[in-house]
């Protein structure tokens, strides 16, 4: 089994706020003092992993997935870090405003903090990969929108992205013209949703598996392998932890391969 360190009083200096990371190693970082991992991110952090300091009900379970498919030689191992979202989630993981709910949108902020401290602490303390081929970065929900908006503004340290279930339709569709043309770096996209995955915000009906589908289709006219996006549509998959750790292990098959 892996171990995970918690880290309840790391300071942003770009938000100007302190936040909690939770840093898994799997077994392999103790067998092979030598050796350096690839290292993938994960919003929503005190959702992602199973551990009694976790979120009180349903979590990822990403530390289970991570040991089970290493164990299983399907994927190579990799540190884990969730970073918990902080207060005003909605603001933190929004890239654009979004006037019906009054968000002006701070994902940028986020990003900074991810990319020019949360990175360079993580490899300081950890023996850990650095390049976009060996860093990815997966939310759902919004934690897919914003992981989205960090790979194309970053694909210099970001080459791996996880969408799942993401919300694509905030902000007018945005991120459709965020994603106007192909990148030139290493990059792989997994994006998924549930088949009739649905819920409603205030008066608005949000339908994932739709527009996951159509973004999907969106990057592959921009020229996007097979090898670099790919598309699940879970039947029966909802809106819901249960649903993402369902899908978990297809995800790293896939994605961090």
């Amino acid at each position: 089994m892996g171990h995970i360190d918690i880290y309840r009083d790391f300071y942003s200096y770009p938000e100007s706020a302190v936040r909690t990371l939770r840093v898994f190693t799997p077994e392999a970082y103790v067998e092979d003092p030598d050796r350096r991992f690839p290292v993938l991110y994960m919003c929503d952090g005190q959702n992602v992993f199973a551990h009694p300091e976790s979120a009180l009900f349903h979590t990822w379970c990403a530390n289970w997935a991570m040991d089970r498919e290493v164990h299983a030689g399907t994927v190579p191992p990799w540190i884990i870090v969730g970073i918990d979202h902080l207060p005003d989630r909605f603001e933190e993981y929004t890239p654009w405003p979004y006037p019906a709910r009054g968000i002006q949108g701070r994902a940028a902020t986020f990003v900074e903090c991810l990319v020019d401290h949360i990175m360079p602490f993580i490899h300081r303390t950890y023996r850990s990969l650095a390049g976009p081929e060996h860093t990815a970065l997966m939310g759902a929900s919004l934690g897919g929108l914003v992981s989205l908006y960090a790979g194309r503004e970053r694909p210099d340290r970001i080459g791996r992205i996880g969408a799942v279930s993401p919300t694509l339709m905030w902000s007018d569709y945005r991120t459709f013209d965020h994603w106007s043309t192909r990148l030139e770096t290493f990059t792989k996209i997994w994006l998924d949703a549930g088949r009739e995955e649905r819920i409603w915000l205030d008066d608005l009906e949000l339908d994932y598996a739709a527009i996951t589908e159509r973004f999907y289709h969106h990057l592959k006219g921009l020229g996007y392998a097979d090898h670099e996006v790919t598309l699940l549509l879970e039947p029966g998959g909802n809106h819901h932890e249960v649903d993402w750790q369902r899908r978990l292990p297809a995800i790293f098959r896939w994605l961090l391969q």
